[in-house]
Formats: structure tokens, C-alpha cells, sequence
């Protein structure tokens, strides 16, 4: 269903800013209508640090920064709430992370000390939501029925309504935000106004009120406690994967009522957004965001059957299928055809993709997984596993998936998040009830 008009500061989904805020947001746009042009000159990144909820548009969960093999505790400290996200993190190093308190639902925090930089009051279900950073330190991130967009400084810019909670946040290749709520919706934003840059799409169609006239619009967080495991009440649960140079994009929709969920590749062009292709083939529904190989020509997704797919971009025919023995919760680190799957279960390996069939190249049984392993230039990974009484930072060599360093999480306990990147090599690491732990790689 397609909401209204863009509105700034505040609306009837949004939580009240305060006047300072409010006025400094105004300035932002004021000073934005006198000096518009055509040309947009605040870039979307060069992936520096960790701007997306899995580095990039394509979810590689892989980084091109070199990865330390010699870390040390920078500094750790409780958000004050659970977290759902992972953290993302700017090219100067400004952290974001997502929560639900009694007063601030986004935190940002500097690298470098930990120190807090701001906290806003959003929506409840912003927890759970997406977001992504600019080059410019902007931030965008859902809430209950809406996009909001903060400056570094946490300043709101603008914030526009949508149906349902933007599960997916990410960049379009000619700039705009790209937002995907867990009801549906599909909207393409201006960064700069917040304003719709096409028509919105609905994955699972529009609504016929002349069969059903009293028919309402559904609360904005509705199913979203289904969305972390792909569950039948959240009909997208996943981040999309975005092909950057052609537009294509890739979604997971479950259709009320259907045994199993659809991979769908879909299309923007600056015009509109249109279904290329619909493939049923998630058993028990989505376990894992798609991720995209670096030349498009697969997308890579699990179910919560335990299976992993490689499936051919052109036309959604399935490459091979992989039993894990687990579902590859969250995420699937992909670098040089190296797969490493996340999950709160199963154990740490690695799937060499052959292009028409896949195999093992390594695995660990003895390193259960705790979430979201990643991958970094240099052969080195990082992944988190439960040593002891507490969680462990794993340093792994992703050629033979061998220890190569571990560091301890004090305290640390149950699952994480997320493990981000920042472009000097720091691993950031958020528990899912809610500490953050940033280590620094040793000179």
C-alpha cells in the first residue's frame, strides 16, 4: 500500500524532535532547495569502513581492507539496550547502531574512544531496521513506518513514510537509497530531500479495495519478530543484494499463505522497478540475506532447509544446491568464491562455489558459530565462537580456515549481531543483547 507524502521533523509514525533540532533540520533542506543542482556531490563511499549492514551493495560480507592478524581490545561498552542490526560504520570511522531504550532507539559512537556522539528517539521497531552511510557521514535507517535520514552530528535531515519497517537499507547505483520494508514495500529516495525518485513498488501487489473496501492498513511492525529467522509472518526478511552497474536487485518474499518462499530479481532504471524473474525455492523460508558474486552472474541464498544455492542471475535457474547440515542464519560471506556461511548454529567452514557444483574447502567443527563470520583482504577472516564460559574473537586464515589469533570478549555472552570493518582494519563486534567490542590491530 502506498503511503503518503514526504514529510520532515515530524509525522503521525514518527517520534516528536525537539525545536533545536527541528530548526537545524529546516536549515539543512533550506540551504539544500537555494543550492540544488543536478549533480549530486555527496557521495554514496568507496566502501571505506563498513557503510552497509554487510559491507556493500552486493552483502559480500568481505572487505578489501587488509585484515590484522594481531588484534587487541580497544575499547568494549553496553549500548544500553538489545540490538537486532549490524553496526555500521562511516568513512571517518563514526559508528551506528540500532536499539530500543526508554529514550534513544540510534546511537553513534567514535572509533577511535567509544565515546557517544549522539543518541535520537525513533520508532520502536528501528531495532530491527536497516541502515546504510554515505561518504558524507550521512546515515540513513528505518523505523515504524518511515526512512529517516541524520548527519553526522545527528541532525534529522528528512524522513519519509513508508508501509511497514525498512528491513533493507542500501544504495542504488545512481546514488538514491533503496528501502525494502518486511511488508513489501519498495521505494527508491532522493538522499538529499528523501523524496520518491519512482513510483512504489509493492512485491506483494496492490491491494484490491474494490474486493475489499473496508480493507486497513496493517501496523507497521507487524511479523517483524518473524523477520530474523525468515519466519511466515515477515514476508521480506532479508537485505537485498543490489547489482550496482545494472540496476538488478534481489529480494526474499514469502506470500501469505504459499509452503515455500520466492528469490526475486528485480530491476530499476531510473524509471521505475519491475519483476525480471520469481523463483520458489526457499524451503521453510529465508535463513540468509542474497549475496551477489563480484561479476553478477550468481546470487547466493540459504533456507531454513540448511540448504545453500547458488542460483543464475539471468534467469533464477539454481546452479547447485549444498547441504549444511544448518541454516546459514543471517548472512554469506563471499570472497573469491570462497563462501563462508553465519548462523547461531552448525560450525565454521568454507564452500568453494566450482561454478556448477559445490564442495568443502575447509571446515572446523571444533568452532561452533555465533554469527556473522566476515571476510578481509589478505586471506584473513574473523568469526566469533563460544570458548569457554564467553564468547571468543576467532582470527582465522580463510585458505585453510587454521587459528591464526584469538582474542577474548569479557563478558560476552549468547550471540552476536554483526562483525563490521572499519577502513583502518578495526573489527567491531555487537552482541545481540546489546556490548560492542572494538579491537585495534597491533603495529
Amino acid at each position: 500500500m502506498r503511503s503518503g507524502r514526504r514529510h520532515t521533523g515530524r509525522d503521525q509514525h514518527g517520534p516528536r524532535i525537539g525545536r533545536t533540532l527541528a530548526a537545524a533540520a529546516a536549515g539543512l533542506l533550506t540551504l539544500t532547495a537555494c543550492g540544488s543542482t543536478t549533480v549530486d556531490d555527496i557521495k554514496v563511499g568507496n566502501g571505506a569502513g563498513w557503510p552497509l549492514a554487510f559491507h556493500d551493495a552486493r552483502n559480500s560480507g568481505s572487505t578489501p581492507v587488509t585484515g590484522s592478524r594481531n588484534l587487541s581490545l580497544s575499547w568494549q561498552r553496553p549500548v544500553g539496550g538489545p540490538v537486532g542490526a549490524p553496526v555500521t560504520v562511516g568513512p571517518e570511522g563514526q559508528m551506528f547502531v540500532t536499539t530500543r531504550t526508554p529514550s534513544c532507539q540510534i546511537f553513534s559512537f567514535l572509533m577511535q574512544t567509544g565515546r557517544k556522539r549522539f543518541c535520537n528517539a525513533m520508532g520502536p521497531s528501528a531495532v530491527d531496521a536497516g541502515a546504510a552511510v554515505d561518504g558524507g557521514t550521512n546515515v540513513y535507517v528505518g523505523d515504524d513506518g518511515g526512512v529517516y535520514s541524520f548527519n553526522l552530528l545527528g541532525q534529522p535531515r528528512w524522513r519519509t513514510p513508508v508501509a511497514g519497517v525498512p528491513i533493507s537499507v542500501q544504495f542504488t547505483g545512481d546514488g538514491n537509497v533503496l528501502s525494502v520494508t518486511q511488508s513489501g514495500q519498495v521505494d527508491v529516495l532522493s538522499r538529499q530531500t528523501g523524496d520518491r525518485e519512482v513510483p512504489t513498488f509493492q512485491l506483494l501487489g496492490e491491494p484490491d479495495f474494490l474486493d475489499n473496501p473496508g480493507l486497513n492498513r496493517p501496523p507497521d511492525g507487524q511479523g517483524i519478530e518473524d523477520c530474523a529467522t525468515g519466519g511466515p509472518q515477515c514476508p521480506v526478511a532479508n537485505v537485498s543484494a543490489v547489482d550496482q552497474k545494472t540496476g538488478r536487485f534481489y529480494a526474499t518474499v514469502w506470500r501469505p499463505g504459499v509452503g515455500t518462499a520466492d528469490l526475486m530479481a528485480l530491476s530499476y532504471d531510473g524509471k521505475q522497478i519491475r519483476t525480471e524473474w520469481s523463483a520458489e525455492m526457499l524451503t521453510g523460508g529465508s535463513a540468509t540475506s542474497p549475496t551477489l558474486a563480484p561479476d553478477g552472474s550468481t546470487v547466493y541464498v540459504g533456507d531454513n532447509a540448511n540448504r545453500l544455492m547458488a542460483v543464475d542471475t539471468s534467469d533464477g535457474r539454481t546452479k547447485w544446491v549444498h547441504d549444511l547440515g544448518f541454516p546459514a542464519r543471517g548472512a554469506i560471506s563471499a570472497q573469491d568464491g570462497l563462501l563462508v556461511p553465519a548462523g547461531d548454529e552448525g560450525h565454521l567452514l568454507a564452500i568453494r562455489d566450482n561454478g556448477d557444483s559445490a564442495q568443502i574447502a575447509w571446515e572446523r567443527k571444533d568452532l561452533a558459530l555465533r554469527g556473522k563470520p566476515v571476510q578481509t583482504a589478505g586471506g584473513t577472516g574473523y568469526t566469533v565462537a563460544p570458548i569457554g564460559e564467553h564468547l571468543t574473537l576467532v582470527t582465522f586464515d580463510t585458505k585453510t580456515g587454521a587459528t591464526v589469533d584469538s582474542d577474548d570478549m569479557p563478558g560476552a555472552e549468547g550471540t552476536t549481531v554483526g562483525t563490521s570493518i572499519g577502513a583502518e582494519g578495526e573489527v567491531v563486534v555487537t552482541t545481540r543483547i546489546g556490548e560492542i567490542f572494538v579491537y585495534k590491530p597491533e603495529k
